[in-house]
């Protein structure tokens, strides 16, 4: 069943309208008739089944059938701090974090990152990157679009997870996976949990020492190294199979 999202302000009681670029994919690619069935998710929460009554040039026009109970999301926001890698890793990193159920993803400029992106680059990159997370969240079936925001700089990335109930740093040299476990298994419903990952080449010690005083908790992923755009994935899968 295709999926679309939209504003709260596109929903009046049962009527929904669907405005934007989606116009044309339901018009002239999916070629949708009146009376097919689509699932709208509202932007500010609440997963419709809905049938087409109307196709026009400017706007579909539908009808919720069904305002589904169960929500597609985990029951905590799991917020994707990335270590900013190079080439387009990035986009793979976010579109996975999204499939498994990231609330937020912020690209982070770590000492050892490569990419250094001036302003007008970084406008574009995160408008590519949240057409990313938009494209997921609708092949997911996700209840909302995670945000993929501004890159951050490593202190301010601290300072805004400082209130998060928990806060994880995969790294090298944390070798006790008995703590990974007991960890993770604290994750619980309403939490927002922060995930630290390093670019390519981790973080600096300086900057680990730096998480450390902010309360952010080391932890191991095991005796094998991961690379940057598997690590975030694999605490990401942890945490979903433990939520849910």
């Amino acid at each position: 069943m295709f999926h679309f999202f939209v504003e709260e302000e596109q929903i009046n009681g049962s009527g929904i309208l669907v405005t934007g670029p989606d116009v044309n994919h339901i018009r002239n690619v999916l070629r949708m008739k009146p009376g097919e069935r689509a699932l709208i998710s509202s932007r500010g929460g609440g997963d419709y089944l809905c049938e087409v009554r109307e196709l026009l040039p400017d706007y579909i026009r539908m009808e919720a059938v069904e305002k589904k109970a169960d929500s597609m999301e985990l029951p905590a926001r799991i917020h994707l701090f990335q270590g900013l890698p190079k080439s387009d890793k990035m986009e793979l990193i976010i579109q996975k974090a999204v499939e498994l159920g990231a609330y937020s993803v912020i690209p982070v400029a770590a000492k050892r990152s490569i990419v250094r992106l001036d302003p007008k680059r970084e406008q574009a990159r995160v408008k590519r990157w949240q057409a990313i997370a938009e494209s997921a969240a609708k092949q997911s079936k996700r209840s909302i679009v995670p945000e993929v925001r501004p890159v951050s700089g490593f202190p301010d990335a601290l300072k805004e997870a400082a209130g998060f109930a928990l806060s994880l740093m995969p790294y090298e040299r944390a070798g006790d996976m008995g703590q990974t476990r007991r960890l993770l298994r604290t994750a619980g419903p309403g939490m927002d949990i922060a995930v630290f990952i390093g670019p390519e080449g981790g973080f600096e010690e300086e900057e680990v020492r730096q998480a450390v005083e902010a309360g952010v908790k080391p932890i191991t992923l095991g005796k094998r190294i991961l690379r940057t755009e598997t690590a975030g994935l694999c605490v990401l899968s942890a945490l979903m199979l433990l939520l849910e």
